[in-house]
């Protein structure tokens, strides 16, 4: 059982034990009980440090990593895997970038595993004049450009992702307060200026 808590009272007992009192408004009940009356608990008391604040693009990665290991593939990977989801294509006046990349799971893996650009696959299969299979991908804008509704799209898909794998979270309260720091530098952004990946599909 692990809580927060003061120091009400130091004292000793007739036989010279120490006594120490603590106050916490934090304390499982339930937990509590069934310690009472056990001859012997390993205690830790220490003071409390501030913890620091996470910063929203730290967070992103932090659970990318722990996610990312469940899952057992690079962080590049399910970073391309989470903008192909939750992200936004790259649009220059109402049309897309995109690239046509030979249809093997090699290649595939390749534009996955890439921390330099961002593509999305499609389901738009076609030859080439060299009688090779080639898929069209999209071109998906990296997360660095995003606004606060954009990024807070990415990390709530993703805390979404980690919470069905059991992986912890932050509250919905510090998470809140974590987007607010991140409008102040990066804008609010009330529109985005590219589509959903949804909205493509």
């Amino acid at each position: 059982m692990k809580f927060t808590a003061k120091i009400k009272d130091i004292g000793r007992t007739l036989s010279g034990s120490l006594t120490i009192t603590l106050e916490s408004r934090g304390i499982d009940t339930t937990a509590a009980m069934e310690l009472s009356g056990i001859d012997r608990l390993d205690v830790e008391i220490k003071k409390q440090r501030q913890k620091r604040s996470k910063n929203a693009n730290a967070y992103y990665w932090e659970l990318v990593t722990e996610l990312a290991g469940v899952l057992r593939i690079s962080n590049e990977e399910l970073h391309n895997i989470l903008l192909s989801k939750y992200g936004f294509l790259e649009v220059a006046e109402g049309n897309n970038y995109w690239a046509e990349i030979p249809d093997t799971e090699e290649a595939h893996r390749k534009v996955m595993d890439s921390p330099f650009y961002h593509l999305k696959p499609t389901s738009n299969v076609k030859m080439g004049e060299d009688g090779v299979m080639y898929r069209t991908y999209l071109m998906i804008r990296g997360s660095s450009t995003y606004n606060t509704v954009e990024m807070s799209r990415l990390i709530d898909g993703l805390v979404s992702e980690c919470k069905n794998l059991g992986i912890e979270t932050l509250p919905p309260e510090e998470l809140k307060r974590m987007m607010a720091a991140y409008g102040k530098r990066h804008g609010k952004g009330n529109t985005c200026r590219g589509q959903t990946t949804e909205e493509r599909r």
